[in-house]
């Protein structure tokens, strides 16, 4: 009989509440998975994020009960998520590597559908999407659908929209993500980036089992903007473009005034609309460096060479 290796990476950032609620719902979901054909094994790769509760406890405890499936990485700080996700997949070594939320929106008995996708159907990803967003704040919703449409039409990498980071990857589709050592890093452009056969299994929207959402609607519209810069230029060629535009204006408006000046002898007057044009070229200069210096500054972070994450403590 076969044996497989699953390898699940879970990022924990002050979830001292969820960690043994997720242990125990998802040692219920292997326990239901059949081993007619082939044998699963399982372990589980806790990223502990610099959190300030205790996360790390929880986990640490799981770690001495059953110290061959539960492993964990600490962090020296908060890196964030994207910083999580890249540690687990080098850490991981399974044949399958799933990603997934330690709150339990992201739900556990949907991975044997995501097995089966993988094993029967011939896929290499099969992701998750949220077909709602019942429990979020309207403004919320709206910007995050206003985003996955944004992006689609400026991106050539295409990102499904209410696409959750839950996804089961073969051991293929992981060693082509590690193969892209980019600083700067958008997972779910990323996971859409390097292709493969992808499947995405549609679920209503899941509430959080304890606590708070550490994501903010100020961090989420960062993130959004790393993926805009990280997987289109589109904006540098707006920023050349309204350049253009600008002084093709000014040339139209300079030949307007000259033919006013020496076909009716009209003194060009009016210091208000002179600065308020002036005010104006000069917003869309400083919002044009804007986008370039974005850009420049992604390069800058990238040509550091920080590594991505620093360890504090491995078991």
């Amino acid at each position: 009989m076969k044996q497989k290796l699953i390898s699940i990476i879970i990022p924990c950032y002050n979830e001292a509440l969820n960690i043994s609620t997720y242990f125990n719902a998802m040692q219920e979901m292997f326990s239901q998975i059949p081993n007619d054909q082939v044998e699963y094994h399982h372990e589980y790769i806790f990223i502990d994020d610099g959190s300030k509760d205790n996360t790390l406890k929880e986990i640490d405890q799981l770690q001495s009960i059953d110290p061959t499936e539960v492993h964990y990485i600490s962090f020296a700080r908060n890196f964030g998520k994207e910083a999580a996700f890249l540690a687990g997949l080098e850490a991981a070594k399974g044949d399958y590597v799933a990603v997934m939320d330690v709150d339990l929106q992201d739900p556990p008995e949907m991975l044997p559908e995501m097995l089966n996708g993988i094993n029967e159907e011939g896929y290499d990803v099969v992701g998750c999407r949220r077909v709602d967003r019942s429990g979020e704040p309207p403004i919320r919703s709206f910007f995050a659908q206003a985003f996955y449409k944004f992006i689609n039409r400026i991106s050539s990498t295409k990102i499904v929209e209410g696409a959750r980071d839950y996804r089961l990857m073969t051991r293929q589709v992981v060693d082509a993500i590690l193969q892209m050592p980019e600083y700067n890093r958008f997972s779910k452009g990323i996971f859409s980036w390097v292709g493969f056969k992808t499947k995405y299994l549609p679920y209503q929207n899941v509430t959080r089992n304890a606590g708070e959402t550490h994501f903010t609607f100020s961090k989420l519209l960062r993130y959004s903007l790393d993926g805009i810069v990280d997987f289109s230029d589109l904006p540098l060629s707006l920023a050349s473009f309204v350049g253009l535009l600008t002084f093709a204006l000014s040339i139209v408006a300079m030949i307007f005034v000259i033919v006013r000046r020496l076909m009716f002898g009209d003194r060009v007057s009016g210091w208000a609309s002179l600065v308020t044009i002036i005010l104006f070229i000069g917003g869309l200069q400083l919002f044009c460096l804007g986008i370039v210096g974005k850009y420049i500054g992604r390069i800058y972070l990238e040509t550091k060479r920080r590594p991505v994450y620093i360890i504090k403590k491995k078991k």
